[in-house]
């Protein structure tokens, strides 16, 4: 690692003392990046603060529009997705996953066969990762796992996957189910790409012009460089499972997606949802399940804190082997927060713990406000 990052930054409003000094704390948790986005939505206000350039060493300023790869916060795209084309009568809530998987594929049963909704809730008793992946990633671990394995290698290993367990029965988080689900919304519309559908259905829609789950930013945007321990990592690949990981956004577009899940009616988007889509909105945001030993809840992937007012604080985090990423909203308190680093997780790295510690404490500064 050469030179110090350029450092730019826009005025940020977090509202009255004592939050209005945490800016600075949250802009420094991932020290590994050269840079961080963070995006604030309050009652109908938004504010934006950006520090450092897209790479190390040169790159361009980064602006509340550049773009991180987000990991896993691509699921709660997908749940929308899975959302929209049930709202509109494309897929069932609980639709066999093998009705809209390609002919032959042969999907596990223990008891009971995998719903959609398993899938998006993590119910499914599929593992985290599919058998194989980890084989055939030897040599590429701390760089680009996911890159040699595709589709077909995916829909091979649902034949020889063992559940965990019965489908409904219990939660383990899974990027196989969450990639499994994107595959049959995709088999449900025709085979289209995961990439295509969720342009088609959610991003253009809402107004997401930074966000894409293609490797490259569209014409005039700007796209961060990844670092893991200081070091440039390759852009994120996962072929086979797109829907569980592919995404890119920025603090800008997350923001405008967090805004639309508060208030589906009147959120500032710049798209023109379908009436589809914003029942979508409404429903993926649904509780579905009480998560074991726990008061926290489960709606479609996002996770949902429950508050000492009978509020849900909504989270949902994401992290490739060069980017971090968190948003959380409050419907409730009309607020929401988004944080992007492009530096993976690790120690040192608390930018997601300090993006939820900050959106709850705006919560609670509401509360007693």
């Amino acid at each position: 690692m050469t030179g110090t990052p350029a450092v730019a930054t826009v005025p940020f409003a977090w509202g009255p003392p004592p939050a209005r000094d945490l800016p600075e704390a949250l802009l420094s948790a991932a020290p590994g990046a050269s840079a961080v986005a963070v995006g604030l939505y309050r009652r109908g206000q938004r504010s934006f603060a950006v520090r450092g350039s897209t790479a190390f060493g040169g790159g361009v300023p980064v602006e509340p529009s550049t773009r991180f790869e987000v990991g896993s916060l691509t699921k709660t795209f997908t749940a929308l997705l899975f959302a929209e084309l049930a709202a509109r009568g494309d897929v069932g809530h609980h639709d066999p996953a093998a009705r809209h998987l390609p002919p032959g594929t042969s999907v596990p049963v223990r008891g009971t066969e995998i719903t959609l909704t398993h899938l998006a809730t993590h119910t499914s008793g599929l593992p985290r990762l599919p058998p194989g992946l980890l084989r055939s990633a030897l040599g590429r671990l701390m760089a680009n796992p996911y890159a040699g394995f595709g589709r077909a290698d995916v829909l091979r290993a649902l034949a020889r996957t063992r559940l965990r367990s019965r489908p409904g029965d219990r939660v383990h988080y899974s990027n196989f189910g969450a990639g499994v689900l994107g595959h049959a919304l995709c088999g449900a519309d025709g085979g289209v790409p995961y990439e295509d559908l969720l342009a088609a259905r959610v991003l253009r829609p809402l107004g997401l012009h930074d966000t894409s789950a293609t490797p490259g930013p569209p014409p005039g945007s700007t796209q961060v460089t990844g670092y893991w321990h200081h070091h440039p990592r390759p852009p994120f690949a996962i072929p086979g499972l797109p829907g569980a990981g592919a995404v890119r956004s920025s603090a800008q577009d997350l923001l405008t997606f967090a805004e639309a899940l508060i208030s589906p009616g009147t959120a500032a988007v710049t798209g023109v949802p379908s009436a589809p889509l914003r029942t979508a909105l409404e429903d993926v945001v649904r509780p579905r399940l009480v998560l074991p030993r726990s008061t926290s809840r489960l709606a479609l992937i996002w996770n949902i804190r429950p508050r000492a007012d009978g509020s849900g604080l909504y989270h949902h985090s994401g992290g490739t082997r060069g980017c971090t990423a968190f948003v959380g909203f409050s419907i409730r308190h009309d607020t929401a927060l988004v944080a992007l680093a492009n530096c993976a997780s690790g120690p040192g790295n608390t930018l997601v713990q300090q993006a939820y510690e900050t959106l709850s404490g705006l919560v609670r500064e509401r509360v007693g406000g």
